[in-house]
């Protein structure tokens, strides 16, 4: 019996994004890869935080949290305000609460 998919393949075909636009979400996904950034945005969930409270949290050096924490602006998952000499951190819309708490939710679900 041959199957026919016809049909739903062009369904599939145009809904499709441009490869273009799935690559930058193929890069957008890469940067919820790291444990580091992954910290820095929970860290992010209940306030805006400073380097150097970042990096008291997560015990790891300045450098190291203000080279992710430019990974995580340059892909517009947070977003930054200087007062004085401080540069304040926040996570730059819900969206990205959303899909930290989306993945953390199908991680914790149980079996059904």
């Amino acid at each position: 019996m041959a199957h026919r998919h016809e049909e739903t393949l062009a369904a599939v075909r145009a809904n499709l994004p441009e490869d273009e636009l799935l690559c930058d979400l193929g890069d957008l996904f890469k940067i919820f890869g790291d444990t580091t950034r992954i910290k820095i945005l929970y860290s992010l969930f209940e306030s805006e935080l400073c380097v150097c409270a970042i990096a008291e949290l997560l015990g790891m050096g300045q450098s190291a949290i203000s080279h992710q924490l430019k990974v995580l602006k340059d892909a517009k998952l947070v977003r930054s305000r200087r007062e004085g000499k401080t540069v304040f951190y926040s996570l730059a819309d819900d969206h990205v609460r959303r899909i930290i708490g989306q993945g953390y939710d199908h991680l914790t679900e149980e079996e059904k």
